[in-house]
């Protein structure tokens, strides 16, 4: 077993790198991914190395604030602080899997619906079930829960 995931190495490489290009954005958001990993390796009763997807989940987690973070900047007027967290957001994204384009999305819940053969909004819990794997990271949670509650309603 490698001591060490290959999501994890990578990050630590592209922390040096951005170190000797002197990118403070690269850096500090790299620097913040790592440490928010290192948080999760120690939670829990024991430390432990985190696996590429246990990595990928906390990392959507912090682009997810970034985002939200830059949502609630903009409405305060703060284009500078905003642009920051949209700058940070975009750097998290390089080390996620690609988003799911709404067709793609669409598609899986449609599936996720018909394998689970689900009825009604009171069956969301059993798509969501099925749908979580496949989706992996690759959307958003309250994208996904919206589109198969529209699926599901409709």
């Amino acid at each position: 077993m490698d001591s060490m995931s290959a999501l994890k190495d990578k990050l630590k490489a592209d922390l040096s790198a951005s170190m000797k290009a002197r990118d403070e954005v690269r850096l500090r958001t790299i620097r913040m991914a790592l440490a928010a990993v290192n948080v999760e390796e120690v939670a829990g009763k024991e430390s432990r190395e985190l696996s590429d997807e246990e990595i990928i989940k906390v990392l959507t987690r912090e682009a997810k604030k970034r985002r939200e973070a830059s949502e609630a900047f903009a409405n305060a007027g703060r284009a500078e602080q905003a642009q920051a967290e949209l700058d940070e957001q975009a750097v998290l994204e390089e080390y996620l899997p690609a988003q799911l384009s709404d067709d793609e999305l669409n598609r899986l819940v449609a599936e996720a619906i018909a394998e689970s053969g689900a009825e009604g909004p009171k069956a969301m819990g059993q798509v969501m079930k099925v749908l979580n794997p496949k989706i992996a990271g690759r959307a958003e949670g309250g994208r996904v829960a919206q589109a198969v509650r529209a699926r599901l309603a409709g």
